[in-house]
C-alpha cells in the first residue's frame, strides 16, 4: 500500500514566510521540490536567493 507523500510541516511554514509577490512566480514542479524535500531546481534557487542562506558564506 503506497501511502501519498505529506508536505513537511517546517517547509510549509517557510512558504508561509515568502512575500506573496515570490510565491506567484514559482511553478507547481518548484512548490513542489520546496514541500517535499526534494531537490531544488536552480530556477527556484535563483528566485529564493535572497531568502536563503549563504551555507558557505554565513557572515555574508
Amino acid at each position: 500500500m503506497d501511502e501519498k507523500k505529506k508536505p513537511l510541516q517546517e517547509r510549509i511554514a517557510i512558504v508561509k514566510m515568502l512575500p506573496r509577490d515570490i510565491k506567484e512566480q514559482l511553478t507547481v514542479e518548484e512548490m513542489n521540490a520546496l514541500l517535499y524535500d526534494e531537490v531544488l531546481p536552480d530556477s527556484l534557487l535563483e528566485k529564493l536567493k535572497d531568502y536563503l542562506a549563504d551555507i558557505e558564506n554565513p557572515s555574508e
